[in-house]
């Protein structure tokens, strides 16, 4: 008894030793980042506060260190261009314990966005510029320009419509099945838009666009929609001997969204004649963010962020990164959505002169300036 006993205050004191020790974390050194302090709080109207323990916990200072400067950056697919832009991010701005930018697999556009609201840990995410639209009128989210706002424009998609031979107009559609690619992707939120201002009435069908293809041939489906650089290996790669075309949509409904854009023959010789061009729409991506209150931790982190992009900005115009940066302007407007504070004073102390916003001269295969062009080839840009 006595031994047990012996042995129970034994492991008390173990772990009354065990906890002082956690909680003095050690100074850090001249020019290192200080860590955050031992607890941080959410903000009252964080989206995952709730999820929060209110309790003061002890916490390892390495622990600390190792994540007082990461920022979690919803990208995409392993396969899309969106992963292929997150993972140049890290790669330009990653900065040992002063900022770790950590790329995150996700399912695209659409789903960028709820993570954003919703998920521990997603500071930034790539998205469409027509997802606020998607969370205006179909999700129905409440104050969606005050709680998601922006960075910086990024390059733009091109929209394409392609359908069997038997469909020689976007009214022959009324009622047939169309492909609006997996859920979660940007064309989920771009093809119910298109449809929908245009008053077709379709209906949609959920399913990777490689395999839309081939459901096409039966007849399964009537075509499909999908976003993206071009000329798209999705297209470039199949041969066409079924007669797809590519249908014309009109702008004047959607310029409030979008920018004007065409395809042509040099893109998609296999589907288009040589001197024919069919009118589309160009999607910009945008750098997304959750508006933290100030004075928040997210809301530091982001600051950091939003410091080391644009200061670094000058390496992504250079090898070996994606030639699409040489044409992004980080001072161009997104039409319909609030630039994040901290990116606007941002520019202001660099003395950027207002940017037009995102355009595409017409019948041009790439933006004027300032904006960005897709990146080529590729699946969806998501």
């Amino acid at each position: 008894m006595r031994a047990r006993a012996l042995g129970v205050l034994l492991s008390i004191a173990a772990g009354i030793g065990y906890a002082a020790a956690q909680s003095q974390s050690p100074e850090p050194a001249a020019g290192d980042p200080a860590p955050p302090p031992a607890v941080q709080q959410p903000a009252p109207d964080a989206p995952w506060a709730a999820t929060t323990a209110a309790a003061p916990i002890a916490v390892d200072p390495k622990v600390l260190r190792a994540n007082s400067w990461t920022v979690g950056l919803a990208s995409g697919l392993p396969e899309g261009n969106f992963m292929r832009f997150g993972a140049e991010i890290a790669r330009n701005l990653n900065d040992g314990e002063r900022l770790r930018v950590m790329p995150i697999v996700t399912e695209g556009a659409t789903r960028n966005v709820t993570d954003l609201l919703y998920l521990k840990g997603v500071d930034i995410a790539f998205t469409n510029a027509d997802v606020l639209e998607h969370f205006r009128s179909v999700e129905r989210m409440p104050n969606a320009e005050r709680r998601i706002q922006y960075i910086t424009g990024m390059y733009v998609t091109h929209l394409h419509l392609l359908v069997r031979s038997d469909i020689a107009s976007l009214k022959d559609l009324e009622g047939k099945k169309v492909s609006f690619h997996t859920a979660g992707a940007g064309t989920t939120v771009s093809a119910p838009i298109l449809f929908r201002r245009l008053g077709i009435k379709v209906e949609p069908v959920y399913v990777n666009n490689a395999i839309a293809l081939e459901m096409m041939k039966t007849g399964e489906l009537a075509g499909l929609v999908n976003s993206g650089g071009k000329p798209l290996d999705l297209f470039t790669r199949f041969k066409n001997d079924y007669g797809y075309r590519f249908l014309s949509i009109p702008f004047d409904k959607f310029d409030d969204l979008y920018v004007p854009s065409v395809l042509t023959f040099e893109d998609y010789p296999g589907y288009i004649a040589p001197g024919e061009r069919i009118e589309t729409l160009g999607v910009p991506v945008v750098l997304a963010v959750y508006n933290w209150p100030d004075g928040s931790d997210r809301a530091r982190r982001i600051q950091r962020f939003v410091e080391y992009l644009f200061d670094r900005f000058g390496e992504f115009q250079k090898p070996p990164y994606h030639p699409a940066w040489q044409s992004i302007n980080l001072a161009a407007k997104v039409p319909g959505w609030v630039r994040y504070r901290a990116a606007e004073e941002k520019l202001a102390r660099m003395g950027a002169v207002s940017a037009r916003p995102l355009r595409l001269v017409p019948g041009a295969t790439r933006p004027a300036a300032p904006g960005g062009s897709a990146p080529q080839g590729g699946g969806e840009a998501r």
